[in-house]
């Protein structure tokens, strides 16, 4: 019996060894357990030190570089892309990339694939586009054709100061050492623009196709003396030939406005036009009202601009600027999810007004879902226009005696506050959410942090004067914080701000 009871145990735990050796023997045909996301690799942080970072710096900085392959060296990494070409539960990964022993070269992309005999990652291809300044570069997908294929663009600058769009298709044949076909190159001294139209119900539930989208690039108008004035030219796809091809051109007047002063701004370099931008700009809707629910706020002395929308601030770390013929490009970075880049190309329309167009790295929402795209006025202009009803206008010319000191508003934007033998300086708004009226107030500190830009809810405002121009006598303010539930009350004791005599 004891003799039957140990043949049984051993034939057992033979089972048991084959069963466990049989799980685990490799097996090309595995999809591999990693999944990674869309990463972006801002070039300026190379060579920084563990030192330099917060701790979830670091860790979105390590992420990043989670590649699923080696580049030579010498090759440096600027922007990554994983999606399923071929749909196969397999991610490939695109990587946009630069020679750093060639500051001349173009950036260029690169294929990182599965391959099924090594059972590991490897590179496959390399291919060049028009960018070539690393800093302005975005890489995303998306179906341009309306056939469900994935389009690999990548957006920049290149040294002239124009923009560029390179259109790939991601088609992975049997020979994935080919590149994948290119199909658009397009630059333009001006922008360049994806035209998206509704496509059809049918399309949407993968039943037809859809219209292929058209490409836009806006450039100068060398026929015209106003600086302002351009041409569109649409690019159309071309079924029979596979690519993308200049059509129809169309000219887009610009405003007449004073030219020696506007070219003063466009050709000044960076530094004139970002000082020109420094102020509180208010959205413009398409029927040419304002929305004071949705603006900007740039402030090159600290580097950040602050997007305001759907009751919810952000904040950018404005990280570099690049002139173009029309204004600037802007490559900023979210200061919490240091992932997220937000690229802002940034046209004058007159001396009070900018257009503005938005790219996203990373597509995700963090709590606002405004359109950016469109055109702004600037805050300090609003008090002359007919905008609708406001309590409080954006800028005045007052002075307050309270219980933080003599607060003096200059009717540039810019205040002062004394105090007790100190003083101090800044930038302030007047500005209003559904029918509040709140006043903000930014110190010009250099290393300023995020709780110095002061809110305050003004709960009181008494008047005196016409009805057209009222007199603000008065304030009672009482500090609150902005977020996505609206405004949210500090709790803090109220300050009253009194008109000085």
């Amino acid at each position: 019996m004891n003799r039957k009871l140990a043949v049984t145990i051993v034939i057992f735990s033979l089972c048991a060894a084959g069963i466990a050796v049989l799980a685990n023997w490799p097996n090309s045909n595995k999809t591999p357990r990693e999944r990674y996301r869309t990463r972006v690799i801002d070039p300026s942080t190379l060579g920084r030190t563990e030192e330099d970072f917060e701790l979830s710096e670091q860790m979105a900085y390590d992420d990043a570089y989670s590649l699923k392959g080696f580049l030579a060296e010498g090759e440096q990494a600027i922007s990554i892309l994983n999606y399923d070409f071929d749909n196969d539960s397999i991610e490939e990964q695109i990587v946009a990339y630069r020679s750093q022993q060639d500051a001349d070269s173009p950036v260029c992309i690169t294929l990182f694939a599965y391959d099924e005999r090594t059972r590991a990652y490897r590179r496959f291809w390399n291919a060049p586009t028009a960018a070539d300044m690393p800093g302005t570069v975005s890489l995303f997908t998306q179906d341009l054709l309306g056939d469900r294929s994935a389009c690999v663009i990548i957006t920049g600058m290149n040294r002239q100061g124009g923009h560029t769009m390179t259109v790939f298709l991601g088609s992975l044949g049997e020979d994935r050492n080919r590149p994948f076909p290119k199909i658009a190159e397009i630059q333009m001294d001006g922008s360049i623009t994806i035209q998206e139209t509704e496509r059809t119900t049918a399309y949407r539930q993968g039943i037809a196709k859809g219209q292929p989208f058209i490409i836009n690039a806006y450039g100068s108008d060398s026929e015209s003396d106003n600086v302002l004035d351009k041409i569109e030219i649409a690019h159309e796809y071309n079924q029979v030939k596979g690519i993308y091809e200049a059509g129809r051109i169309s000219r887009v007047p610009g405003s007449q406005i004073e030219q020696r002063r506007l070219r003063e701004i466009l050709s000044g370099g960076t530094g004139v036009f970002e000082d020109f931008i420094n102020d509180l700009w208010y959205h413009v809707n398409a029927d040419g009202t304002i929305d004071k629910n949705l603006y900007l706020y740039f402030e090159p002395e600290k580097r950040e601009i602050i997007f305001y929308g759907d009751e919810t601030q952000q904040v950018f770390t404005w990280l570099h600027s690049n002139s173009t013929r029309y204004g600037l490009y802007i490559a900023s970075q979210n200061i919490s999810v240091t992932t997220l880049r937000r690229f802002l190309d940034i046209e004058l329309e007159s001396l009070d007004s900018i257009k503005m167009r938005v790219f996203e790295d990373v597509k995700l929402k963090i709590g606002i879902s405004a359109s950016w795209d469109g055109s702004y006025r600037r805050a300090g202009t609003l008090a002359q226009a007919s905008v609708g009803h406001r309590s409080v206008q954006p800028y005045t010319n007052a002075t307050y005696d309270s219980s933080i000191g003599r607060l003096q508003f200059h009717d540039n934007g810019e205040y002062e506050l004394h105090s007790a033998g100190a003083s101090s300086r800044g930038r302030y708004a007047f500005f209003r959410v559904d029918e509040n009226d709140l006043l903000e107030l930014r110190p010009h500190q250099r290393h300023a942090n995020p709780e110095d830009r002061l809110i305050y809810h003004i709960t009181d405002a008494n008047r005196s004067g016409s009805e057209g121009e009222p007199v603000t006598e008065n304030l009672s303010l009482l500090r609150v914080r902005l977020g996505a539930a609206g405004i949210h009350h500090l709790h803090e004791s109220s300050i009253i701000l009194t008109r000085a005599r």
